[in-house]
């Protein structure tokens, strides 16, 4: 169970198949006035994320594709951060509660298949009371160790909300749904090939870099070195697809939407790979586990040459 809740923050830390249908629809037009498109985009927090960002670029004088950049690496640190390291630990300690899982569970099949044989159980009902005091037990050790797995989910949903009313907030900046002044310097407040932050991206080079970045963060969750489950699989390709079509997604997008989830996903793999550096585990309390690497990086730079490095 500790491997779903596992295959689970790695679409967290991505919470790329979230994205994918809000992308589509920020992409799409808006509608009537009183579709349901139009009421998220003027809902409350999507507002407030508008505000915060006029703020943040106001108090830092920054150009607005700087503001951008800085808006998504402090949001990521700030908030999703310290929530994936939360979800470390849940892991951590799900992954060392397994061996006393299994331990318990070989008791209890001895014990409930003496006590069938003594009240003439058939198989049937004796995987019945096996599976309903295993689950009874391994509640309990969640309970004890405080660590159940669906509060490893915890990050996904703070995460995917929160990219939702930025995206919808830079959208709404972009074509003047608030303010004609900000559409304004949007206009001017981009930098390199992308000048202009209310126009898609014509090179590509935005979109593109979204979807390498994706990919990458996916491969090196797919690196894991205990057995993956099919679901896990299953789960590995639609994010892969994912990544993939959220390429022509951001390119029909406003810029200043694509370069925020460039920004946000290169943070999103920064911590990611920072959460795996053995120092940071310690200083955030994550408790050891046998799968834990001493030189986690090179171990990844291994693994990524021997997939898919040119074979002799």
């Amino acid at each position: 169970m500790w491997r779903l809740a596992r295959a689970g923050g790695a679409a967290a830390a991505g919470a790329r198949g979230g994205r994918l249908a809000v992308a589509a629809v920020s992409a799409a037009p808006s509608g009537g006035p009183g579709g349901w498109y139009e009421w998220l985009a003027q809902s409350a927090p999507v507002h407030w994320a508008e505000d915060g960002l006029v703020a943040l670029q106001a108090a830092a004088g920054l150009p607005w594709w700087a503001a951008i950049v800085c808006g998504a690496a402090l949001l990521r640190t700030a908030v999703t951060l310290p929530l994936a390291a939360h979800q470390s630990r849940l892991l951590a300690k799900l992954e060392n509660l397994q061996p006393e899982i299994k331990k318990l569970a070989e008791r209890l099949r001895y014990e409930v298949s003496v006590r069938g044989k003594q009240l003439g159980w058939s198989e049937k009902v004796a995987r019945f009371h096996f599976k309903k005091n295993l689950r009874r037990i391994i509640t309990e050790l969640y309970i004890r160790d405080n660590c159940h797995p669906f509060k490893a989910t915890l990050l996904v949903w703070v995460q995917i909300p929160m990219w939702v009313c930025v995206s919808l907030a830079l959208r709404n900046c972009s074509v003047g749904a608030t303010d004609s002044e900000v559409q304004e310097q949007f206009s001017a407040g981009g930098a390199l090939w992308f000048t202009d932050l209310t126009a898609p991206d014509s090179t590509w080079i935005l979109p593109v870099s979204l979807g390498l970045m994706n990919l990458l963060i996916v491969e090196i969750f797919a690196l894991q070195k205990m057995e993956v489950s099919r679901f896990q699989k299953l789960a590995t390709n639609f994010f892969r697809v994912v990544s993939v079509v959220m390429i022509p997604v951001a390119a029909s997008v406003p810029s200043s939407m694509a370069l925020y989830w460039l920004s946000s996903s290169f943070m999103g793999l920064s911590h990611n790979l920072l959460l795996r550096s053995p120092t940071f585990r310690r200083l955030c309390c994550i408790p050891r586990t046998k799968s834990d690497s001493d030189t986690p990086y090179r171990d990844i730079v291994s693994a990524l040459s021997t997939k898919y490095g040119s074979k002799k």
